[in-house]
């Protein structure tokens, strides 16, 4: 046996009775524990990603309570808001998605909209995430 190489039968990273022979020079480490690692590692971001993604579903019940500002304009039928002079639209059982996009342009400034950019810019992106839940689950016939 060489002494620069190391002859692992079994150790902690290997099934019990494994009998398989790994050679490695002195100094370094099984490769065994280092693919467990990098297992451990790809299973985290992946389970993370997935929680990543609930957390931005938002959370419906939560965004009843943060969505009751919303109806004071857009749950009233044939409401006109002052400033600008037009119709408020229903958002109830609007796409999720487009609520997102449309709080988060009105928190950029890209819709313009004094009272909506006041209300957005008030809100987290947990709070957006929330509210597009909560009003993309009341039922179609409501947004009309």
């Amino acid at each position: 046996m060489n002494q620069t190489d190391w002859f692992y039968t079994c150790g902690p990273w290997m099934p019990a009775g494994a009998g398989t022979v790994h050679s490695h020079r002195a100094g370094t480490q099984p490769t065994m524990p280092i693919l467990r690692l990098a297992a451990s590692l790809a299973l985290s971001i992946i389970a993370s990603t997935v929680f990543a993604q609930d957390a931005t579903k938002g959370n419906a019940e939560a965004g009843k309570i943060k969505a009751y500002s919303c109806t004071g304009c857009h749950g009233v039928p044939g409401y006109k808001n002052v400033y600008p002079h037009y119709h408020v639209p229903k958002i109830g059982g609007q796409n999720h998605e487009y609520l997102v996009a449309a709080l988060k342009e009105y928190q950029a400034g890209t819709r313009t909209h004094p009272t909506m950019q006041a209300q957005a810019s008030s809100f987290s992106d947990q709070d957006v995430a929330d509210i597009a839940a909560y009003l993309s689950s009341l039922r179609q016939e409501s947004a009309q």
